[in-house]
């Protein structure tokens, strides 16, 4: 969460070079506590996922406070509008989930992954790690059916889905803990991995 916020000024100043952002938050800490909780056996399958859309909902807040980036329902395009929008995903997910599978395999990256599809824009996923690891170091570029099974920052939802009904689609993964490098990466084109379905 430290991060974050840093994340979005940096964002929103690239706006200004005619950059624009969907911002498909994560669950933060409200998601690991329905995690918890479900992990106890106090809550169904169903009502834990809900409750960790909600999580990303909540974090959506957070991230928009004070951020200057707006809030939205609407998963569309903004053509020509150079802009932050940090997407409220239970809103939009409530009546079309977009087949989401409704299991821990199936996370805030997979919600991503659904909505970069149905955008046809690119997906970056900003996480703590300087991209995948495989036999000791970062990969520049992975198959997505090499990542089947494996224990990553990545959700294993999201790899089915490069395996399956995305395949030929990609996700970028950035460290996104240090702002500054974050921006240099994605205006080189530079760092991370990409998994490609």
């Amino acid at each position: 969460m430290t991060c974050a916020r840093p994340l979005m000024r940096a964002l929103l100043a690239l706006v200004e070079e005619g950059y624009s952002f969907l911002v498909v938050p994560g669950g933060g800490p409200m998601a690991d506590l329905v995690r918890e909780i479900y992990s106890r056996g106090d809550l169904s399958q169903e009502a834990a996922h809900w409750m960790a859309i909600l999580a990303m909902e909540q974090y959506a807040y957070f991230l928009a406070d004070g951020s200057g980036a707006a809030l939205t329902s609407d998963i569309r395009r903004s053509e020509g509008d150079c802009s932050v929008q940090v997407l409220l995903p239970y809103q939009s997910l409530i009546e079309d989930d977009r087949g989401l599978l409704h299991n821990w395999d199936y996370t805030s990256d997979s919600v991503a992954a659904l909505v970069a599809a149905q955008l046809s824009a690119p997906l970056i996923k900003a996480t703590d790690v300087d991209g995948v690891m495989l036999n000791g170091k970062v990969v520049l570029e992975v198959p997505a059916n090499r990542m089947l099974g494996r224990v990553s920052c990545i959700d294993q939802g999201t790899i089915k889905l490069l395996c399956g009904h995305l395949k030929g689609s990609s996700i970028w993964v950035l460290n996104g803990t240090d702002a500054q490098q974050f921006t240099k990466a994605l205006k080189s084109g530079e760092g991370g991995t990409i998994i490609k379905g």
